[in-house]
């Protein structure tokens, strides 16, 4: 398992191929670990990571949720307006249940409750790596 530090510096080499510019990696990541790192460690910020990894960064998340019928619950997270909730049924619905495993046995807890957990902290994430309300250019 991979402590907090580790996980953000993981974090800024992949954002760093999502942003492409030092500047971006630095400012996006920086608000990614405030947010994540601070409130709820290193294991969920390691699984948002790779989330955001996997979809090939925070665009390719809004569309895997609008493809799956969660368009103006994404859009809210992007946007400046209040996010709006998600269950953790919308999230497993989203999201997949392979990818759900993968990642529930990397963090070491239950499908259930990782999506428990992601339900509060996806929205976060994606709010706090949109802060101008807008998603960052690749």
């Amino acid at each position: 398992m991979i402590d907090g530090r580790e996980a953000a510096q993981r974090g800024r080499v992949q954002e760093h191929r999502f942003e492409g510019t030092l500047e971006k990696q630095e400012t996006a990541m920086g608000l990614f670990d405030g947010v994540l790192g601070g409130i709820v460690g290193g294991t969920m910020a390691s699984v948002v990571n790779d989330i955001l990894e996997r979809h090939g960064g925070v665009q390719g998340v809004v569309s895997q949720f609008e493809q799956n019928g969660l368009g103006p619950t994404v859009r809210s997270w992007v946007g400046t307006d209040p996010n709006a909730p998600i269950s953790p049924t919308d999230l497993h619905r989203a999201l997949g249940p392979d990818l759900l495993q993968q990642l529930a046995a990397k963090a070491g807890m239950s499908v259930p409750e990782l999506t428990q957990k992601l339900a509060q902290v996806l929205p976060q994430a994606i709010d706090h790596l949109t802060p101008a309300g807008s998603i960052p250019k690749a």
